[in-house]
This record gives structure tokens, C-alpha cells and sequence, in this order.
């Protein structure tokens, strides 16, 4: 059976909802503290394949190292995902997966689409 995977920050209300509704429902999870454990180029575009979304898609705008560093900037994709792995605090939060699909969980609710 495959595991859902949360991608978390436990700095994050929303990434601790997400995991909260995950108890609650019982549903099996692992967390993956992807601030400790950044994603590398290959799992972050398997990921994002996943969600059916860009690089540029997932960019947490309000993060200070955004507004340093890129927020006057024009980038292609492949800059912004090197910039995720980079600086994965970048990564929207929290993305909840399992097996071939995945979601940002954002209302929480939202990774209960993965059942």
C-alpha cells in the first residue's frame, strides 16, 4: 500500500494542520522535514510532475529570501527549480503525495484527495 508523504515544516500552521488532519483521519504518513532533508533536482521535478504544476507555480512569494533575491528577477523554470533546491524554504507548503499524485494541502483538507 502506498504511504502518504507530507512535506513539512513544523514551523508552519498550515504544514501542522495538514499533519494533524492526517492523524485524525488515521491516515498512514511519513513526514519528510524537507527543510532538514532538502529535496534534490530529481525528487522535487518527480514532485512537481506530480502536481501538474510548474516550478514557478510553487514559490512561496512572501519568504524572505524571495524578496532578496527574486522578486525583481525574471527566471525560466529551470532557474526557479534550481532555486528550490537551493533555498527549499522557496517550496510552498505543505505538499502532501502518494504514489503518483500529489497536492498542496492547502486548505488541509485537500490532501484527503489522496485516499
Amino acid at each position: 500500500m502506498e504511504e502518504l508523504i507530507i512535506y513539512h515544516n513544523g514551523e508552519c500552521s498550515k504544514s501542522r494542520g495538514a499533519l494533524e488532519l492526517a492523524q485524525e483521519e488515521n491516515i498512514p504518513h511519513k513526514l519528510r522535514w524537507y527543510l532538514a532533508e532538502p529535496l534534490s533536482r530529481e525528487e522535487l521535478t518527480k514532485l512537481l510532475s506530480k502536481l501538474g504544476l510548474p516550478p514557478s507555480a510553487v514559490i512561496r512569494k512572501n519568504e524572505p529570501v524571495y524578496r532578496e533575491l527574486f522578486e525583481v528577477k525574471t527566471l525560466t523554470e529551470e532557474a526557479w527549480l534550481d532555486a528550490l533546491v537551493q533555498y527549499p524554504v522557496l517550496l510552498e507548503r505543505p505538499i502532501a503525495e502518494k504514489g503518483s499524485r500529489a497536492v498542496i494541502a492547502r486548505p488541509a483538507e485537500k490532501l484527503l484527495e489522496l485516499r
